[in-house]
């Protein structure tokens, strides 16, 4: 046992890499469930129905268990989770890069059990002035741990993985997490109508706390990785001199590396927020089946993301990739605003695109700051990325205003609207895409480099003499974040 759980084989970071992944599974399930049962949420529990649920003349949702919610209100169950993501993630990354991942793991993980509960505990109170409030602070409590929880994880695998299999490692996980996802699309529906409102989302919270207990194994195993490593004392000495401050150090590729990312996701959560209702109102889809057809995108997303870490891993092109997918998004907007195509054709369209950005754009954070400072700069883009969210979520909530006693003419033409904004969002990434590969060039291209490449350019500095890598990374390993940068002061010096 002790020999299999030895933390110099292959096989122990896939093992911790497995409890890893399932740290936010249950938490991925319940993101959106709101999305899945956005009738319900918006749905009149006034009517009195024969059946358990019915559409009436204007388009609303009849239930006895609805909870009655305008489009504004609905949208705000997404705009809070972003926001709390926002504020606390820096705090969160800055905290475990200082004091551990233990700690994060177990505080993140409960957070998300506890605000999961408190979210299905406010639905019990339909027509009442809890309502609202109550699963407000369930998503909030909610999004300050999954979304710091996210950190923890993404910290853990870069971890295990920089310089070995980072980018298939960074792309199983999402594959995990959208595992969630696609079961949620999948399962949510059927679940309401087998057993109400209320034990759905209860079922929700049970799965969060699958990853409260994932967390308990998956610390162990680092901890005692680390440990085995001899690894203790160096990461102890690194965190006592990091200092929040220190993201002064991060260069303009990072910063614009956020911004992308930001603007990327602008595009793609909040259509996916809403993507259910909107399907049911221009294509006129039941809602089962428009949770099916929006639930793609995450579909796509689950089965080819880790094909495509490991191609990126070998050939690289982490900046060329974040063009294209951009360039590329742009037309799913176009034809679900202004065509009749089949919807699906888009969802799954936005899933690869999605994809290719998830396993370009986030392995590549490792790449361009310090190790002493990848939690920070996980939890500052994760910032950037949620204030863009959260802010584009009501503005869609605004868009879309409230329905009752619009016309179906009126009703699409807010949801057209609603695609131009998105498009907008998509046409920012690409300039933001094309000005990171500019100034990634200007430093010498290392987020295009291919692994063969880093492994030359590594020997070459060795060879003319220069800083060569760190002592725990092999010339066989791919780390960039080692090789001096002629033209700017070196992170890990500076750090130092």
């Amino acid at each position: 046992m002790a020999s299999f759980l030895s933390a110099d084989k292959a096989h122990f970071r896939f093992i911790v890499l497995f409890f890893n992944c399932l740290l936010t599974f249950g938490s991925y399930f319940c993101f959106d469930m709101p999305s899945v049962l956005q009738s319900q949420f918006q749905g009149n529990f006034t009517c009195e129905k024969d059946n358990n649920t019915d559409v009436n003349s204007t388009n609303t949702t009849c239930c006895v268990d609805c909870l009655g919610m305008n489009p504004d209100e609905y949208n705000l169950l997404y705009a809070i989770y972003a926001w709390t993501n926002a504020i606390v993630v820096i705090a969160a990354g800055f905290l475990v890069d200082k004091l551990g991942n233990r700690l994060g793991v177990f505080l993140f993980s409960s957070f998300c059990v506890l605000g999961s509960s408190i979210f299905a505990l406010g639905a019990m109170f339909p027509g009442t002035s809890v309502l609202l409030p109550v699963m407000l602070l369930g998503r909030l409590l909610f999004g300050a741990g999954n979304g710091s929880l996210t950190i923890v994880q993404n910290r853990i695998t870069a971890f295990w993985f920089k310089g070995k299999e980072l980018a298939l490692a960074f792309s199983i996980t999402l594959a995990f997490s959208r595992l969630g996802s696609v079961l949620n699309f999948f399962i949510t529906g059927n679940m309401y109508t087998e057993f109400g409102l209320s034990w759905t989302l209860w079922t929700g919270a049970m799965l969060c706390a699958i990853g409260f207990l994932s967390g308990i194994a998956v610390s162990f195993l680092d901890i005692m990785g680390i440990n085995q490593l001899g690894r203790s004392s160096v990461l102890a000495h690194e965190s006592k001199k990091l200092h929040i401050t220190d993201i002064r150090f991060f260069s303009l590729s990072y910063w614009l590396l956020a911004i992308t990312i930001m603007f990327f996701y602008n595009g793609v959560f909040p259509f996916v927020a809403d993507a259910s209702k909107f399907i049911q109102d221009k294509y006129e889809y039941d809602p089962k089946s428009a949770s099916y057809v929006a639930g793609a995108v995450y579909d796509v997303s689950m089965v080819i993301s880790p094909f495509l870490g490991g191609i990126i891993d070998v050939i690289g092109k982490r900046g060329i990739s974040a063009v294209l997918c951009a360039v590329l998004t742009i037309p799913v907007f176009g034809l679900l605003g202004f065509t009749k195509v089949y919807p699906l054709v888009s969802t799954l369209w936005l899933g690869v695109t999605y994809s290719f950005a998830a396993a370009s754009l986030w392995p590549s954070i490792p790449l361009v700051v310090s190790r002493a400072t990848i939690g920070t700069a996980m939890g500052l883009t994760t910032s950037i990325q949620m204030i863009g969210i959260g802010i584009s979520n009501v503005l869609v909530g605004v868009i879309l205003g409230k329905n009752q006693g619009l016309s179906k003419d009126e009703e699409l033409q807010r949801w057209k609207y609603t695609m131009i904004y998105l498009l907008t969002n998509t046409l920012a990434c690409v300039g933001t895409a094309i000005a990171l590969n500019v100034d990634d060039y200007k430093r010498g291209g290392v987020l295009n480099l291919s692994k063969k490449q880093m492994n030359l350019l590594l020997r070459r500095y060795e060879e003319e003499g220069d800083e060569g890598p760190s002592s725990d990374v092999t010339y066989e390993q791919t780390d960039p974040s080692v090789i001096p940068n002629r033209d700017s002061s070196d992170q890990d010096t500076l750090v130092a």
